[in-house]
């Protein structure tokens, strides 16, 4: 817990000069450093050469590697989702949540964010006029074309979008204008489905509940064991293990 606090929020005022900014330090910037300081020492400038290679492929430029793994997560979760034994339309509604997921993710992925170019630029600064206050007539320096208001030129893809809102890595595309619904149907969709799987876990820890409250009633009305807990605790852990845990593990080592 320590460790996720300093991650997320070392870098707070609140937590300035203590071990937490310490350890968010560490964690976001120091490792990395002394990694590649290894690299330098145990490779010379040739390893530390292909790291910086490395790292500018997968921070800087668009590239699939994060895409795939999301995509290839969001298949696996089908032989996850159902139950062991689901009633069917639990097991069909499940595949159908995922594959409305990945296919929300695939429409994200590969469609056009709103890309401006010389060819459709005065149709964007038509649709997003300069208000003269927040956003002025500007040109991007890279592209050499006129920046509609709320575009921005993305430095990972090398190319403007209108209304940019952020290059998503995990989609491996930037999100604009034309491709911003898709984007807040997918966050949208798996958040319902995490709230899901948050009744599916309460569902299963109740049931789990249910189990060891029928065992402990009865050890103390069949076998006279008394009401305390600690009095229970080994009878119940032999249970637990004799019926939950052998079993599982035996099917690890013996399935067919």
């Amino acid at each position: 817990m320590l460790v996720v606090v300093s991650f997320l929020c070392g870098q707070w005022p609140i937590f300035q000069g203590t071990v937490t900014q310490h350890i968010h330090f560490f964690i976001a910037f120091g490792a990395y450093n002394y990694f590649r300081r290894f690299i330098h020492f145990a490779c010379g400038s040739r390893g530390l050469n292909g790291l910086l290679s490395v790292e500018y492929y997968c921070c800087d430029r668009p590239n699939p590697i994060i895409q795939v793994h999301e995509l290839v997560s969001s298949m696996s979760v089908v032989h996850h989702v159902p139950p062991k034994k689901p009633p069917t339309v639990v097991m069909y509604t499940s595949f159908l949540a995922v594959g409305v997921g990945i296919l929300l993710f695939i429409l994200t992925s590969f469609s056009d964010p709103g890309v401006v170019t010389s060819v459709n630029v005065s149709q964007y600064l038509a649709a997003y006029p300069y208000d003269n206050i927040i956003f002025s007539e500007k040109e991007c320096s890279t592209c050499k074309i006129p920046k509609p208001a709320r575009s921005k030129h993305c430095s990972i893809c090398d190319r403007c979008v209108a209304r940019f809102d952020h290059h998503c890595a995990w989609m491996n595309n930037c999100i604009g204008e034309r491709n911003i619904k898709h984007f807040m149907m997918f966050i949208l969709w798996h958040f319902l489905i995490c709230i899901y799987g948050i009744v599916e876990l309460a569902l299963v820890l109740a049931g789990r509940l249910n189990e060891l409250l029928q065992v402990i009633h009865i050890l103390t009305a069949y076998y006279g064991i008394g009401n305390s807990f600690r009095k229970l605790e080994v009878n119940i852990i032999y249970l637990s293990l004799r019926h939950r845990v052998l079993p599982f593990v035996a099917s690890l080592f013996f399935a067919t």
